[in-house]
């Protein structure tokens, strides 16, 4: 990709798409094996995956189908590589048994989710953020999804390299939720140094290999099952499984398996949890959004409040596991909540969990494959208040 110029302090900066800063971010975060299937709005993402990998030692495989994608990544996670693959709404429906596989095995893998309109092949070339529950419930069984979202090309590249730490961090997937807006806009993108430039390893086992539990749970319940071909042996399957990976009909093994995914992500969410306030110390009026209804809802609260109308935003940087002590606490003085999304009403469900009486909270939707405009969610709030 084309080098723009640098900043007087060494940074690289490059004026390009959210896909692309998708791919530096990537790249950077040190994922080394790619294997995806095309699908609008997420291509861009695989053809520079196809063109940076090469150049860094790593490895672009263009798969049959989702299905196979996600199974390449997981198989190269298993032997140790940081992998990924990127998707939109009907790949990623394509991809859940095998997630729930990647849950079930803590293989640490990321998926990019470009959002777009549907059901079914719906809107290919518009935006959607219809995908907000799915990322959370998609596949089957009991488990704890990791979620993340960016509002920008910035922080898209900054996203990439926060999933790629915390799936190595917490042995998971990671979902990255854009949508085709964040995906095709173009802005300027400041990378980090090389200097700068710090990889999350998923760490060895310290034992024997005669020793060896690869799915003992640890006080912090995150299991870190060693790579392939390191000398440690162990049986990997998505049955329900002991410690040692085998299959286990057991009740008390059993539920101290599922127990160990759901607090390995629950213990450790304050880690995991991201947002930005805007106004909220004084705010009667409170928009919760993400993604592209993040940018109208930052332009609504500023004509909002020129109008004198004390409104303020949080803006959800990760929405899996679902932030609800930052919501509870910048929702204090509200009066009101809405919930800005581009779909015909998800965000608003936790939110309500969160909030319960607290708050009349109101939605404020559009699913036409148009972005949500700030002059939309300052015309609904004045409706209401």
């Amino acid at each position: 990709m084309p080098l723009n110029r640098i900043t007087k302090d060494g940074r690289p900066v490059v004026f390009v798409q959210g896909n692309d800063a998708v791919v530096y971010g990537a790249i950077h975060a040190g994922c080394r094996f790619f294997a995806g299937y095309p699908i609008t709005p997420s291509t861009e993402i695989a053809e520079g995956m196809s063109r940076e990998l090469p150049k860094v030692g790593g490895v672009f495989i263009q798969k049959e189908d989702e299905i196979a994608s996600i199974a390449a990544i997981i198989g190269a996670s298993a032997a140790g590589a940081k992998s990924m693959t990127a998707t939109s709404g009907p790949g990623f429906s394509l991809m859940q048994e095998n997630l729930g596989y990647s849950y079930m095995t803590q293989l640490p893998i990321v998926i990019v989710n470009i959002q777009r309109g549907g059901p079914s092949t719906g809107l290919p070339t518009k935006l959607a953020q219809s995908d907000t529950m799915q990322a959370r419930w998609g596949t089957h069984g009991d488990y704890t999804a990791v979620a993340l979202a960016a509002s920008s090309v910035q922080e898209s590249y900054e996203i990439t390299m926060r999933a790629f730490e915390l799936a190595s961090m917490l042995s998971t997937p990671v979902i990255v939720l854009l949508d085709e807006l964040i995906g095709h806009m173009r802005e300027k993108l400041v990378l980090k140094k090389s200097s700068e430039l710090t990889e999350v390893k998923r760490p060895f086992p310290e034992v024997p290999p005669e020793w060896y539990l690869p799915y003992d749970i640890p006080e912090n319940y995150i299991t870190h099952p060693s790579p392939f071909g390191e000398g440690f042996r162990y049986s990997i399957t998505g049955l329900t499984h002991d410690r040692l990976g085998f299959p286990s009909s057991i009740e008390a093994e059993i539920t101290e398996r599922l127990e160990a995914l759901r607090k390995k992500i629950v213990v450790h969410k304050k880690e995991i949890w991201d947002w930005k306030e805007y106004h909220t110390d004084d705010a009667k009026v409170l928009i919760v959004g993400y993604g592209s209804a993040a940018r109208a809802s930052r332009g609504a609260v500023a004509t909002l409040r020129k109008g004198r109308v004390r409104a303020g935003f949080i803006e959800l940087k990760s929405i899996w596991p679902f932030p609800d002590e930052p919501i509870i606490s910048a929702a204090k003085n509200a009066k009101y909540v809405f919930v800005a999304e581009n779909n015909m009403g998800q965000l608003i469900h936790p939110v309500r969990e969160a909030l319960g009486n607290c708050a009349k909270i109101i939605p404020i939707n559009r699913y036409d494959g148009h972005p949500l405009e700030p002059e939309q969610i300052v015309k609904s709030i004045k409706e209401e208040i």
